[in-house]
């Protein structure tokens, strides 16, 4: 009965590989309750015989083989069955093992002793991953814009690792889209249908992050009448964006790490752990390595978040996208207000390829805003856009300095510029640069203007 129910041709097979037969019959009986088929292999020469001919849409392997390592399978099946999600068994606070799998593609982990709910929630995840010719397909419609060299590789890494489980760390300036990109791994993947919740931990402060983050039980604390979920809880199944996460003090810092490890959360005032399921993709626009050096970021910490990198490249990276994301942004705003979407002139579209743009694609979006609603004529023209002036003769070479410092350069001397201009007006001065206030004092702040 066993061997007829596994090779049924309809059922969906997973394939199975550990040398230990009690954990092998164990994973079987709960596939088996899933409705699923399981082949089971003992070492990395079996389930390489089985994956020549069979055909499974998941495979669960241990980290441990007698004729080899599990992250061996996982490199093997990246190379002949792409398509295979794998997820690697690890004894319990082996994480450098897992993270070592889970950086050659393994779609996820788990730790030994096995959860049965988590391994549950595993399965039900990798059997939701579109295929990739529907992956291909969403990603065309809802992709990044742009035919650069930089945004076709932050496009293609996108669509790779939507396909796994890892936590993801986006780096990039401000105003590169990191958090939209985010979302396209969301979108992409198999936590598509379940909930993004995103998080800016700068805003959030201090003496209240853990009861955000973790949630807490009625009468934890005074003012607490009921039970209420944090930010976990309610990504519970699907992913959680942590954007700014430089910004999380170290106290918070090492109760995230004991999440990312373990999977399990729990609440103030509640004595048990309870599970969750959530994927952590994080993003900031420091270089997170320089604050490890510094101790204001946990190695340890970083070393779980960093698992798979995604670079978003700086608009001065792709200037030859701008003509189309100007045209697609003008576009937009023309149609949320009902009206005709106006032409660039020649010379403001010259004008807009040739400026830095420090703020990056939210800078060219705000730019293009203000034009449209402050323009003379029916076209915008190069004095609509309002840019600040770029001084003659004094900009570094790319070659001279890190890209990072570069732009801070220019930046630095639009706003010392804007407000020379305004009498260190600073409410005057930001509405020169098209910026909010708060953006100017953020800004200013960033770059040490405030002194």
């Amino acid at each position: 009965m066993k061997r007829e129910r596994r090779t049924r041709g309809e059922m969906v097979r997973v394939l199975v590989v550990d040398d230990e037969a009690d954990i092998r019959e164990l994973l079987d009986l709960t596939l088996a309750r899933m409705g699923l088929a399981a082949d089971c292999a003992g070492s990395v020469r079996e389930a390489k015989e089985l994956l020549a001919y069979g055909h499974y849409k998941l495979c669960l392997t241990d980290m441990r083989l007698p004729d080899g390592a599990g992250v061996d399978l996982v490199r093997h099946i990246g190379e002949h069955c792409r398509d295979l999600p794998v997820a690697v068994i690890t004894a319990y606070g082996s994480m450098e093992n897992a993270v070592s799998a889970l950086k050659a593609g393994a779609f996820d982990y788990l730790a030994k002793p096995v959860s049965l709910e988590q391994l549950r929630a595993l399965v039900k995840s990798a059997l939701e991953l579109p295929q990739r010719a529907e992956a291909g397909t969403i990603s065309s419609a809802r992709s990044l814009l742009g035919e650069s060299a930089a945004i076709s590789q932050a496009r293609d890494m996108i669509e790779r690792v939507s396909r796994s489980q890892a936590p993801v760390y986006v780096s990039g300036a401000s105003g590169s889209g990191k958090e939209l990109a985010a979302r396209l791994i969301h979108s992409l993947g198999a936590r598509r249908e379940h909930p993004f919740v995103a998080v800016n931990c700068g805003a959030i402060p201090e003496n209240l992050m853990e009861s955000e983050f973790f949630g807490y039980r009625k009468g934890a604390f005074t003012g607490a009448e009921a039970d209420r979920p944090g930010f976990f809880q309610a990504a519970d199944g699907g992913t959680l964006f942590l954007d700014e996460v430089a910004d999380l003090p170290l106290m918070m810092q090492v109760k995230l790490l004991r999440v990312v490890q373990e999977k399990r959360v729990r609440r103030i005032g509640s004595t048990a752990e309870e599970g969750v399921d959530v994927r952590i993709i994080c993003a900031t626009h420091h270089d997170l390595k320089t604050l490890v050096e510094q101790g204001r970021f946990r190695q340890d910490l970083f070393y779980r978040l960093n698992v798979l990198e995604l670079v978003m490249p700086s608009l001065c990276e792709c200037r030859e996208d701008v003509p189309l994301l100007a045209r697609s942004i003008l576009d937009r705003l023309a149609a949320a207000s009902g009206a005709t979407p106006p032409m660039l002139t020649p010379a403001a579209l010259s004008a807009l390829c040739a400026y830095p743009f420090p703020g990056n694609v939210r800078e060219l979006e705000n730019v293009l805003e203000r034009a449209l609603a402050l323009r003379l004529g029916t076209a915008i023209d190069v004095a609509d856009l309002r840019l600040a002036p770029i001084a003659q003769g004094e900009d570094p070479k790319y070659d001279q300095a890190p890209l990072q410092d570069y732009l801070d350069q220019v930046e630095k001397r639009a706003i010392l510029e804007a407000l020379a201009k305004t009498r260190f007006n600073r409410t005057a001065a930001a509405k020169l640069l098209g910026v909010t206030f708060r953006s100017l004092r953020y800004r200013m702040e960033r770059l040490g203007l405030n002194e």
